[in-house]
């Protein structure tokens, strides 16, 4: 057996956990992740030798610090235990260069470190470097690959090195206990009967088939350009209210680590708009029934799936209570695999189970060090940790609860970020001072953003209630002759545009219409589109919009919720629906009725439009079940419209695009806005191709100066426009419809 060989001291399969970190870190080689990097101040007189031996002696006891792995070539990877290993330690002295250098060569270390990483196949998987700053002053960075260890086995490890460090240093020996290897833990994994864990995940999962997203999360079509894949932000507790909330705890027998997972599931809650959230918890899985589980030094902790439902006007404690409970139960199934549980659950294949995870790092490693008698000063400076998972809330229970937020730049915004950690702590706030309250009473508006909302105290000062079509027709008074409406090179003025809103109404009126009634319109974007919404308001009837591109069941299944009993035919396509409705043919050019229902004859006098006469009804997409049909009134038009034109100062001199949808309520907006405001609205052709390219021709052909878009399509254009953007008309852009990133509106 040749020398290599001979320094093999065991080898053992993996556990499921390492067998996850292992797959991510082959999969991401150069991406830091599972790095763990950990940096401390040390003052006072160190004896370095005696500090060398010290995590010599160490590493030569636990197996796991001379772990090694290996997988070419076989089934299944394994690890493999050298009996000796070489220490990589460095000692750098760096008394002779000033402080800001100091630090500027301290903080490229720790950037270079995390770079250089480790080979999974060569042993140790650990290095340790000293920096001497000044006589009595040290910085110590200890670095290793998360493969080896979890926080836990740390708080072991530190102890004894400081324990063995004492006796080195006056020239003493010492006896540490017998300990208990790792290879015991991966024994007992294996034989853990997973059919009772199966039972308990698949009925604490049933129904969830869908991960728990932030809303504030980019896909990966839409990753943030030149962002650092990982990034931290932190934010504490005072060490009074750090001190209350533990009181508080204990006083109703909470741990502190379910009040974290409590606020996180709220903010889950609210951000994600889902009453039934899951995200992980990383457990220490050191289980009861493993004797001296608490002992073992390696990587036994897990992250498994917690499942919490938020039901507003549930009292707080008596939820933290259930949370708490389904933690202790799920404790007894820690050893479960996570790739078995997620094939358990009833998320779909090639979907995570969840997309943030929850680590509370329960482990006082920095007060019991201070508290040992070595006259040393030890103070935890930087601490590096990163997953693969695109969020990790990080908790660190001590005098001041610290609470940090490891995240893929490429995914969050930084700005994002503290404001979640902001409303967290606020949370938290609020939990201290009201602990009694319903769920729906926590808030997370902090008092650092409230100056962004109206005060509730403050009376507002809304405009005079005026029907949208008298405001319009003020204007048509005023500029009769100025363009109202324009659409492939052919314009209305105020004066037509009224005329045959007029002569639609009239017929409508004839028909025999009902304040109340339902009219449907059916056809493209047009000059006679626009007058016969015009038209539905003037005759105190409810419009309801359907589009020629919908599919013909969604469009049957509108107008029979919303009992239609008119249908304007704006063109020349016939409706493919069937109802009860009568239906009034409208020229999609001239505006001019088709074969009326009933000559007018004399005029009708238009009725009054109340504040609280139904205006509108639009349906919801239907995405989470059968659309449903939502009713808007004149008021809250008419009040919508005339805010904005006071707001961004719309003018004579604006052009308005009409790019939305018809059936989008936003369409209310496009058409009101410009026509009670004095501007001209915009149609591009119902037949063209609104690709990016064409699309932003047109708008600079129209000298358009403000626009209503989803964030998806101005993604588009810059996506697929590669020449600068040039629209030197337009003044505003209004999203809707979808999260807007920081990100899109710089761009």
């Amino acid at each position: 057996m040749g020398a290599k060989h001979k320094n093999i001291e065991d080898f053992y399969p993996l556990s499921p956990m390492q067998q996850g970190i292992f797959f991510h870190t082959l999969a991401t080689p150069e991406s830091s992740v599972y790095f763990e990097q950990f940096s401390w101040t040390i003052q006072g007189h160190l004896d370095t030798t005696a500090f060398h031996r010290a995590w010599q002696r160490v590493v030569e006891r636990y197996s796991v610090l001379r772990t090694c792995f290996v997988w070419e070539g076989l089934k299944e990877p394994v690890q493999i235990v050298h009996r000796q290993v070489n220490l990589p330690w460095a000692l750098h002295d760096l008394r002779e260069i000033p402080s800001d250098q100091q630090q500027a060569k301290l903080t490229a270390f720790l950037e270079s470190d995390r770079t250089l990483g480790f080979e999974l196949k060569n042993p140790p998987l650990i290095r340790f470097t000293l920096h001497h700053l000044a006589e009595n002053i040290y910085h110590f960075t200890w670095s290793h690959h998360h493969l080896l260890l979890d926080g836990w086995s740390g708080g072991i490890i530190y102890k004894e090195v400081f324990d063995c460090y004492q006796a080195f240093s006056h020239n003493q020996d010492i006896h540490l206990a017998s300990i208990r290897p790792y290879r015991d833990y991966i024994v007992w994994l294996q034989q853990q009967n997973l059919s009772q864990a199966e039972a308990f995940w698949r009925q604490l999962l049933q129904g969830f088939t869908a991960p728990t997203k932030l809303a504030i999360n980019k896909s990966l079509g839409q990753l943030l350009k030149d962002k650092p894949g990982s990034n931290q932000q932190e934010i504490q507790l005072s060490p009074e209210k750090t001190a209350a909330l533990q009181f508080l705890a204990q006083q109703h027998q909470l741990t502190l680590n379910t009040v974290v997972q409590g606020i996180w599931s709220l903010l889950l809650s609210r951000y994600s708009g889902q009453e039934d959230v899951v995200f992980g918890a990383t457990t220490s899985g050191r289980s009861p029934r493993l004797a001296k589980a608490e002992s073992i030094v390696g990587l036994l902790i897990n992250t498994l799936p917690v499942r919490v439902q938020i039901k507003p006007e549930e009292l707080l404690l008596p939820w933290l209570k259930q949370i708490q409970n389904q933690q202790i139960e799920a404790r007894q199934y820690e050893y479960s695999p996570l790739l078995k549980i997620q094939g358990w659950s009833e998320i779909p294949k090639g979907q995570p189970l969840f997309e943030s995870i929850v680590v509370f790092e329960n482990y006082p490693i920095d007060a019991s060090l201070n508290k040992r008698n070595f006259n040393l000063e030890i103070q935890r400076s930087s601490t590096f940790e990163k997953t693969n998972y695109p969020l990790t809330l990080l908790a660190y229970p001590s005098e001041q609860l610290s609470l940090k937020i490891d995240f893929n730049g490429q995914l969050f915004e930084v700005d994002t970020i503290n404001q979640i950690l902001q409303q967290l702590k606020y949370l938290l706030e609020q939990i201290i001072s009201e602990p009694e309250l319903p769920l729906q009473s926590y808030s997370l508006v902090t008092p650092q953003s409230r100056w962004l909302l109206p005060d509730p105290n403050i009376p507002i000062d809304q405009p005079e209630y005026e029907p949208v079509t008298n405001l319009f027709a003020a204007w048509t008074k005023t500029i009769p002759d100025q363009s109202a409406i324009c659409q492939n090179g052919r314009m209305w003025t105020y004066q037509e545009l009224s005329q045959s809103a007029d002569t639609i109404t009239q017929v409508l009126l004839s028909c025999g219409v009902q304040r109340g009634d339902v009219v449907a319109l059916y056809g493209k974007k047009s000059f006679g589109l626009i007058a016969s919404i015009i038209a539905v308001f003037q005759s105190g009837t409810v419009l309801l919009m359907l589009d020629v591109n919908l599919p013909t069941q969604r469009q049957q299944v509108m107008v029979e919720q919303a009992q239609a009993k008119y249908l304007l035919n704006i063109g020349d396509q016939s409706p493919p629906i069937e109802s009860g409705f009568k239906i009034i043919d409208i020229d999609a050019e001239s505006g001019k009725v088709i074969h009326p229902v009933a000559d007018p004859g004399q005029i009708t006098p238009l009725p009054t439009l109340t504040k609280d006469d139904q205006a509108y009804i639009f349906f919801t997409s239907g995405s989470t079940g059968t659309p449903k049909g939502v009713l808007g009134t004149h008021q809250g038009v008419s009040h919508f419209v005339q805010w904005q034109s006071q707001t961004f100062e719309i003018s004579t001199k604006d052009r308005v695009a009409q790019l939305t949808s018809l059936t989008f309520d936003a369409i209310l907006r496009d058409v009101f806005l410009p026509l009670t405001s004095g501007a001209t609205l915009c149609l591009p052709d119902a037949d063209q191709d609104l690709g990016a390219e064409r699309l932003l021709s047109w708008l600079q052909k129209e000298q358009i100066t403000l626009i209503h878009t989803v964030p998806a399509v101005a993604q588009s254009w810059l996506t697929q426009i590669q020449e600068k953007i040039n629209l030197p008309k337009l003044r505003w852009i209004f999203f809707s419809g979808e999260p807007l990133t920081g990100n899109l509106v710089k761009q």
